[in-house]
Order: C-alpha cells, then sequence, then structure tokens
C-alpha cells in the first residue's frame, strides 16, 4: 500500500491545494506568533537587561535605606566577588552647542571594570575621566561636542561645568529611549554632580568561583533589606517593568491562532471528504483486487500524514518568514522593539506538531467513512442518506451537543474576562455550527432562491431546487466559505475592536501629549503662549503648585488646576481623577497618613495663618494631591506655575518627534531647569506598532479566503460529478449550455451569498466575545465594527462562490448529453 500511496500523491497532488494552503496558513500563524513574542523578549532583554546579562548578581535596594560607601566597600572585599560596579544617577541641564537653552539629561554612571560595561556605541567611546559624557541619540549631541552641564546640590545651589562628549550611546531597543536625552559619565564624575547614593550594585564572579558562589556570599554579607538576584533575574524584572504584559498581544494572536488551526481541520475534512468521495470507485476496485478496509483507511491516513508533514514544515518557514519581515518593517525603534529574528526550538516543533496532528485527526472520519462502503456497491451511484436516517440524527444531536454547552462557556469567558475559558466555548460552539450547517443552511438556500427566481428565469429556479434537493451537498459547499468568511469576520470584528480598546488604554495611561515640569522652580508664566505658538501644538493647560501643610503637621507639594481648561487637553480622564468645586483629591498613600476618609473634611494650612477646609476624594490612582486652581490660590496667593500640559496636532510619530524636539528647545530657551516628557511618541508609535501587526495578521486570514474559494470549487467539482446524468437529461429535454452554465452559477451565487451572510453574523459575534475575554480585565472595552469591510466581505465572499463555479461549470457545459446520460 505504500506504493498505492505515493501514486495517489503523485496522482491527485493537485486537489491536495486546499488542505496543504489550510496548514500552511495555521502553523504559519501560530509559529510568527511564538517567533515574534521570542524575538521581542529577547530585544528588550538585549537592550533594557543588556547591563544584567554578565553579571554573576545584582543587589538592589529601596530609597528607604540606599547603599553606603562602607557597604560597596564590604562587598568589594567578598572573596568570591571579582568587579563591582555601583550605579550613581543623577539630574543635569545640558546645553547643546547650536541649540538654543538647555535640555534635561538623565545621568547614569558608567562601570570602571570593561566587564561591567554593557553599552552599546553608535560613534566614539565611553567616558574614561571627569569632564567627559557620552549621550544617547535623544541628546541631540555629537561627538567632540562641549556642553555646559548644570547640577544642584542638594541645598539647590547651582554649579556649572562642562564635559566634551566621548560617544553616542545607542539605546535602540528600549523602549523609553525616547522620551528624554540620557548620559553616561565616571562614577567619580557622577559624585561630583550629586548623584544620589547607588540603590543597585552590579558584581561579577572572582577566578574560580561559580556564579551562585557569588550570590550566596553576597547574600550573606550585604545588608539585611537587600535583595540579592542573578543577572538573568534582574533583566527580567527590568524588562517586564518597562514591557509590562509583553505577551498580551501575544496571547490575543494565539487565541486567532487556535480559531485558525481548528478552521484548517475543518477545511482538511471537508476537503479529504470531497476527495475520496470523487475517488469511491477508485477505492473499490482496490477493495475488489484484495485491499482489506483497513489497507485502504491507512492509505488514506497516509496521505493525510505526508501532507500534514509537508504543510507544516512550509508552514513553520513561512512563519518564520513572517516574523523576519515584521521584524524587518517595525525594527527597534518602536516600544515592541523587534531585532532580528528568535527562533525557539519549541516554536518549530510545536508548529511541526500542530499541522501534522490536525491533518490526521481532519482525515480520521473520511478514511473511515471509505472503508464503510462495501466494494460491489461502491460501483454503482449510491443516494446520500437522507437528513432523518440514523447518521443525520446523530449529526444533530452531536451538533447540538456542542453548541449548547460552547455558547454557555463563551457567555462565561466573557463575564470573568478569561479568554482560557472563552476559547474551548469557541471551538466547541462552532463545531456545533458546522455539524447544524447541514440542517440550517438549507432552508435559508430556499427561501433566498425563491426570491432570486422572480428574475433569474428557469436556471435560477432549478438552481434553487438543487441547492435544496440535496441538503448534504448544499452543506458542504456552504461550509467551505462559511469557515473562510467566519475566521476573516471574526478578525475584523476582533481586530477593530481591540485596536479601539488599546487606543483608549493608551490614552488613558498617557492623557496628555507632552508633560513640561520643574522640580526646583516655577516655570515661567510666558512659556505657555510660547509654547503656544510652536506648529503642531493645539492647546495647553497649566498646572499650579504649592507648598502646604497637612493635617499631620508635614509640608506637602499640592497641585491646582482649572478643571475646564484641563479638560481640553486630556485625551482621556480615566485614569486621572480631577477635582470639583471644594474637593481635594488625595492618593491613597496621603490618605492613610492624614486619617483621612473619602468624603470626609481635610484641612490644609499655608504660611500667614491661611487654612482651608476641603472634601477629601481618595483615588487609587497614582496622581499628585490635586485640588481647583482658585482654590490653592487662596491657600498659597504666589503659587507658580508646575507643569504644563499640551496637546498635540494628530500626525504621523516622526512628525511628532520634530514637533517634541522644538517645544524641547523653546522650554530649553526659556527655562533651563524644566523637564520635557514627549509621551505622545511612545503613545503613537504603539499604535502604530498594533497597525503592524494586525495588517500582517489580516494579511494571514485574506489567504483563508483563497482557501474556503478552493473549498467551494472542489464541492462544485464534486456536484457535477455526482450530477452527470442528471445534467445529461437536463441538456436533452432542451437546456442550453449557457442556460447550465447558468444554472450552476446560481447555485453557487445562492449558495455562496447565505454562507457569507450567515459567516459575517457568526464571525462578528466570535470576534466581540474573543476580544471581550482577552481585554474585559483590562478596562472598559469598545466595540468597533468595520461596516464597510464586513460588507467587503460579503460581496467578495459571494463573487468567490461565482468565480468557484466557473471551471465546473465549464466541464458540465462540456460533456454531451449523450454521454452525460449513458
Amino acid at each position: 500500500m505504500r506504493s498505492v500511496v505515493l501514486a495517489q500523491l503523485r496522482t491527485h497532488a493537485a486537489r491536495l491545494v486546499a488542505s496543504t494552503l489550510a496548514v500552511v496558513i495555521a502553523v504559519g500563524f501560530v509559529v510568527a506568533t511564538l517567533v515574534l513574542n521570542e524575538t521581542s523578549r529577547s530585544t528588550v532583554l538585549d537592550t533594557v537587561g543588556a547591563r544584567y546579562v554578565d553579571t554573576a548578581a545584582v543587589v538592589s535596594t529601596t530609597y528607604a535605606r540606599p547603599f553606603t560607601d562602607d557597604d560597596v566597600a564590604t562587598l568589594a572585599a567578598v572573596e568570591s566577588v571579582g568587579a563591582l560596579a555601583a550605579s550613581y544617577e543623577a539630574s543635569a541641564q545640558a546645553s547643546v552647542p547650536g541649540r538654543p537653552g538647555s535640555q534635561y539629561l538623565a545621568v547614569e554612571s558608567v562601570a570602571a571594570d570593561p566587564q561591567l560595561r554593557w553599552h552599546r556605541l553608535s560613534a566614539g567611546r565611553l567616558p574614561g575621566g571627569p569632564g567627559e559624557i557620552a549621550v544617547s541619540d535623544r541628546a541631540r549631541a555629537e561627538v567632540g561636542d562641549v556642553l555646559t552641564v548644570t547640577v544642584f546640590d542638594p541645598d539647590g545651589e547651582e554649579t556649572e561645568s562642562r564635559a566634551t562628549v566621548t560617544g553616542i550611546v545607542d539605546l535602540r531597543g528600549d523602549p523609553e529611549a525616547g522620551l528624554y536625552g540620557r548620559g553616561y559619565v565616571t562614577e567619580e564624575q557622577a559624585r561630583a554632580w550629586y548623584a544620589e547614593d547607588p540603590l543597585e550594585l552590579r558584581i561579577t564572579a572572582a577566578a574560580g568561583f561559580s556564579d551562585a558562589e557569588v550570590r550566596a556570599d553576597v547574600a550573606a554579607a550585604a545588608p539585611g533589606d537587600a535583595v540579592v538576584r542573578s543577572g538573568e533575574q534582574q533583566a527580567e524584572r527590568a524588562a517586564a517593568a518597562l514591557m509590562g504584559d509583553s505577551t498580551a498581544l501575544a496571547t490575543v494572536l494565539l487565541v486567532f491562532g487556535t480559531v485558525a488551526v481548528v478552521v484548517a481541520g475543518l477545511v482538511i475534512a471537508n476537503t479529504f471528504a470531497v476527495l475520496l468521495a470523487q475517488r469511491t470507485r477508485e477505492l473499490a476496485l482496490l477493495r475488489c483486487v484484495g485491499a482489506t478496509a483497513r489497507q485502504v483507511r491507512r492509505s488514506v491516513l497516509g496521505e493525510a500524514l505526508a501532507t500534514g508533514l509537508v504543510s507544516s514544515a512550509v508552514g513553520v518557514a513561512l512563519g518564520i518568514g513572517l516574523a523576519a519581515g515584521v521584524s524587518a518593517l517595525v525594527g527597534t525603534n518602536s516600544p515592541v522593539p523587534l531585532s532580528g529574528v528568535a527562533v525557539p526550538l519549541y516554536a518549530v516543533l510545536a508548529g511541526l506538531a500542530v499541522g501534522t496532528v490536525v491533518t490526521v485527526l481532519a482525515a480520521l472520519a473520511p478514511a473511515r467513512a471509505a472503508t464503510k462502503v462495501a466494494p460491489l456497491a461502491a460501483l454503482r451511484p449510491v443516494d446520500a442518506a437522507p437528513l432523518r436516517s440514523r447518521p443525520g440524527l446523530l449529526r444533530l444531536v452531536s451538533g447540538l451537543l456542542l453548541l449548547v454547552p460552547g455558547v454557555l462557556l463563551l457567555v462565561a469567558g466573557v463575564l470573568m474576562a478569561d479568554m482560557l475559558v472563552a476559547l474551548p466555548g469557541g471551538v466547541l460552539s462552532f463545531l456545533g455550527v458546522v455539524l447544524l450547517a447541514q440542517r440550517a443552511v438549507p432552508p435559508v438556500v430556499a427561501a433566498a432562491g425563491r426570491l432570486a427566481g422572480r428574475f433569474g428565469g428557469v436556471p435560477a429556479r432549478l438552481a434553487a431546487g438543487n441547492a435544496t434537493r440535496n441538503p448534504r451537498r448544499t452543506a458542504a459547499t456552504a461550509t467551505a466559505l462559511l469557515i473562510g468568511v467566519t475566521l476573516t469576520s471574526a478578525f475584523v470584528v476582533g481586530a477593530a475592536s481591540t485596536k479601539a480598546t488599546a487606543q483608549e488604554a493608551l490614552e488613558a495611561e498617557f492623557p496628555t501629549d507632552v508633560l513640561v515640569r520643574s522640580y526646583d522652580a516655577a516655570l515661567p508664566a510666558t512659556l505657555a503662549g510660547a509654547l503656544g505658538e510652536v506648529d503642531g501644538v493645539q492647546r495647553s493647560a497649566g498646572v499650579i503648585g504649592g507648598d502646604v501643610t497637612g493635617p499631620d503637621g508635614e509640608p506637602v507639594f499640592v497641585q491646582g488646576l482649572d478643571v475646564a481648561e484641563a479638560a481640553t487637553v486630556l485625551r482621556s480622564t480615566d485614569q486621572i481623577d480631577l477635582p470639583g468645586t471644594g474637593v481635594a483629591v488625595l492618593p491613597e498613600w496621603a490618605a492613610d497618613a492624614w486619617a483621612v476618609q473619602d468624603g470626609g473634611p481635610v484641612t490644609l494650612t499655608a504660611d500667614g495663618g491661611r487654612s482651608v477646609t476641603l472634601q477629601a476624594q481618595v483615588t487609587a490612582v497614582d496622581q499628585p494631591l490635586l485640588m481647583e486652581a482658585d482654590a490653592l490660590r487662596a491657600l498659597v496667593p504666589d503659587a507658580g506655575l508646575a507643569e504644563l500640559w499640551l496637546l498635540l496636532d494628530d500626525a504621523a510619530p516622526e512628525a511628532q518627534v520634530g514637533v517634541v524636539d522644538e517645544i524641547t528647545d523653546v522650554v530649553a530657551e526659556r527655562d533651563p531647569e524644566a523637564q520635557v516628557t514627549g509621551v505622545v511618541t511612545l503613545r503613537d508609535q504603539l499604535d502604530e506598532v498594533l497597525d503592524v501587526l494586525l495588517l500582517v495578521v489580516t494579511g494571514l486570514l485574506g489567504v483563508a479566503v483563497v482557501i474556503a474559494l478552493i473549498g467551494v470549487g472542489n464541492t462544485l467539482a464534486l456536484s457535477v460529478v455526482e450530477r452527470r446524468q442528471e445534467n445529461g437529461l437536463l441538456r436533452a429535454l432542451g437546456l442550453t449550455r449557457r442556460q447550465l452554465r447558468g444554472l450552476l452559477a446560481w447555485e453557487a451565487v445562492l449558495v455562496a451569498g447565505v454562507a457569507a451572510v450567515l459567516g459575517v453574523l457568526i464571525g462578528g459575534a466570535y470576534g466581540v466575545v474573543g476580544v471581550a475575554s482577552v481585554l474585559g480585565e483590562q478596562g472598559e472595552l469598545v466595540l468597533d465594527v468595520p461596516w464597510l469591510q464586513v460588507g467587503a466581505i460579503v460581496v467578495v465572499a459571494t463573487l468567490a462562490g461565482l468565480l468557484a463555479s466557473v471551471l465546473p461549470a465549464r466541464r458540465a457545459a462540456r460533456t454531451s448529453p449523450v454521454a452525460a446520460i449513458a
């Protein structure tokens, strides 16, 4: 039978195109998602976690008890410690030659030992002593520039010095690289610039000691509240702190990947059923010449195994290639950075296993059906079993048993916002829909056929009768297209809702486009007007600030704003609570420290005996203490401008980066001590990455329509074979070739149109349920139905069904009536 299997594969290779494409797409989908997720993870680890990867131990502490010089000396003296680098951080204002004013720089120390230097340079070198500095691209300086650096001591006294730029540090892959400039100096220089005591120590192992020994020795010598981790553990924490739940998008994609795998299985099962029906006489002849039922079944499964292996291998290659293309397109200058391609072994093995197992499982039922027909009976036409037969009843009961619990699981998944509950519900319910299609589709097609028969003439009326006379064949034809349309519609609706929800979440996370603030002094009152003249800035809102005394007698910094003015520049107020009249918004830490209850009174005082009592509104949001600007001015008449919130014109991220740079220059010229944070670029880049990923996956699902087209063509071809004598009799009774082609075209349009409408309705529901179950816990869900795309799906699917009828209709029309009846 091995020779028979190989011969069948060679002979019927063209007929396996639908199954092969289904497996390739499903496997490529899953592999691409796994590879992209691993690539993003490795890229972030290589950038954000690069400083930790080669270390034996990382010792961390808190702001409450930073490391002292004695702590550093004690740990450096441990026998197993090779080199130790303390991470000193400082803030500075730097004036770049040729640019107005100065800009904010976050300064970090560079390790003296080369083993602990992680920096990747795009030009120049790292600093070697005082008076030298390396900067990131965001600082907009060049090697050789002499920066004028201004720092402030703990008492607020200003100190000015100069530093020569020795190199440019490449921070591509760091999601926060574009927020502000960074400077890298020696430890000596950082401490001269009033760097705070370090909160982190990085350590390498001395010769002859393992990393585990270093961690054990350091843990014994470190202060009691310090935490010792491996370099890899610390890198993972740093990446997680910046990326947040970086697996959320991968989870969304894998949900659709799972659906694609299930759909591929249905397409494969349908295709094999059609192929085996076309080869009924051939298989019967094999039985007649001595092949057993077991051998026939094994030959069919052998074909499925070979098809699955080859298609899975192609799908793995496609998935890796797709991931490489997305990585090259997105690059590292994005909040979901991608550099190169990281192909984990589990992705390759998972792709091969998924494709092969799904193909073999999908072929089990057709293989079993191929052996149930007696050899001699298979040599003559056999009518399909009626719907009221035992198999038809079993199909109905099985469909209901799958659909009902599947729908209940979907509802539970939405209510619980749990994808792991909704996903199996979606699989079960869709399998139930496919099984019930045999009873649900023909009546709908009949209703549509009666309408079409009024203006389609004889071919349309005959087509409607043919579609309802054999419900199994009609359901098989419709199912082939229903699968593709349902999957495509689910993703179109799901993707639109995911993007809308993600956009709202990003706007809630970053409600302001640009934030200008000053920590040491008030911003100039004229700054708002100057920034309003910058091309690309729509509006601005000022936030005043002042020091008051809380109920516990301790000083606290309070901000005040005009709520109506602030609302015009905020893109969302979901993650910030604005005060009402007579209300002070207190973060939880302040309410706990002052023993103030939500809704209770809180009294704030200021110099000169002034005081104000407001109603407390306790918020769980991490934000400053806020009140209305008028209330703060009554308490602190000289309250200065603490922050400016800017709303920018909607534009591409590249254009908005230029606007942020111009804002930085204007602010630096008027207030060198101010800091500009352009969060709009981070938000827009996240949105851009989401667009790219959704576009790629949409392209994958577009090919699912091609699979459905091939499936419809296969089923119509089988219909022509089964109705050879019937078509010949119609020709003998006077039906012309053109009318016969029209009959098959009308039949295809009716079935395809009904399948498209049902697929859009079912797929849209699945898309909404999928988004609700995956993103329900992230906040408010935004449902978005792109009606234009949904309508296009119906039109394209119907035209696809019409196109699929061309070749079968041509074959039927070219057969002479005498040959067909014989």
